[in-house]
């Protein structure tokens, strides 16, 4: 009875492994979720679901619909994505050409991809919709993913358009 079941688990093991369910991360290895990554990596101290980051950072971080090195992208919910996703801002290639570094993303579930590069897809230009590199097939893929735009690092802007500077007095000066 052992002998059938160690086979039958063998079996299993490798007829899951033919069909690509090989284990995705190591034991010793973290699982990253991709806003933890995000948070870390970029410094923005936003917590929650992915999809909430955009709201968040109103009034905290400067947002807009220009990549900017360290800053972060957020994707809306989308399809089976329905919590969003949010990826940092690695390299900018052109002005509708990037490269992000992210975590758990489609076939790397709970892994870090560096340099993935992403495409802006939007018929404006405004990176409101965005391809990704898949590396299965070494190629976009074929989603288009809504997003809300990038959160950069840096606070707001003041509302009244009125940017003050200081300087700090020297030592010994009043």
């Amino acid at each position: 009875m052992m002998k059938r079941l160690t086979a039958a688990a063998v079996a299993a093991t490798l007829g899951f492994s033919a069909l690509g369910y090989a284990p995705v991360a190591k034991a010793d290895e973290p699982y990253w979720q991709c806003v933890t990554f995000a948070r870390m990596f970029s410094g923005i101290n936003i917590f929650g679901d992915a999809l909430t980051w955009w709201r968040q950072a109103q009034g905290k971080f400067r947002t807009g619909a220009r990549p900017e090195t360290g800053s972060v992208l957020a994707f809306q919910p989308s399809g089976r994505m329905t919590r969003g996703h949010v990826a940092v801002v690695s390299e900018i290639l052109t002005d509708r050409v990037i490269r992000v570094t992210h975590a758990n993303w489609g076939g790397s579930r709970g892994r870090v991809e560096e340099n993935v590069t992403v495409v802006d897809v939007s018929h404006d230009g405004d990176w409101t919709a965005v391809k990704v590199w898949y590396n299965p097939i070494h190629d976009l893929g074929t989603s288009v993913y809504p997003t809300y735009g990038f959160i950069h690092k840096a606070p707001p802007l003041p509302t009244d358009g009125v940017l003050m500077a200081s300087e700090p007095a020297a030592n010994g000066q009043p």
